[in-house]
């Protein structure tokens, strides 16, 4: 079976990683079980390390090693990609998620998880014109798709 690959923006790494989001408790599973496959790039890496270095304060401590050891388990860093071309690139008004929609649109992601708006604004195009879902991560069950 070929996992189905899935993009993971910033805040919902957190939301998974830091915060503890019971909308993100299927994904450890899902992605171990290998139907998934969260795949990254090193800016993406480079951003959520920026933000976790900067901290949450004293109730929300940011878990290093276990952050570590989540990229390492269920991550697959791939090489950026170069933008997609034409009709095929999803313009971002968020220049910093543009790299997310870019990576899922290049690597054939299934599905892109964000709370962004302005990443979910792009959910009909993106599903429309590439079959790329683009979802909340409280709107997506791993064991639904």
């Amino acid at each position: 079976m070929t996992p189905r690959l899935l993009v993971i923006d910033t805040q919902s790494l957190f939301d998974w990683l830091v915060f503890r989001d019971p909308a993100c408790a299927a994904w450890p599973h899902a992605l171990a079980a290998g139907r998934w496959q969260w795949i990254y790039t090193p800016p993406m890496r480079a951003e959520f390390e920026h933000v976790a270095a900067r901290g949450f304060g004293p109730r929300w401590p940011v878990p290093v090693e276990q952050a570590a050891r989540a990229w390492a388990d269920y991550g697959r860093a791939l090489a950026e990609p170069a933008p997609p071309g034409g009709a095929a690139r999803l313009h971002c008004t968020d220049p910093d998620d543009q790299k997310f929609i870019d990576l899922a649109v290049a690597a054939g992601a299934h599905t892109l998880l964000s709370r962004d708006k302005a990443l979910l604004r792009l959910a009909r195009r993106a599903r429309e014109r590439h079959g790329l879902a683009v979802r909340a991560p409280a709107a997506w069950n791993p064991d639904e798709e």
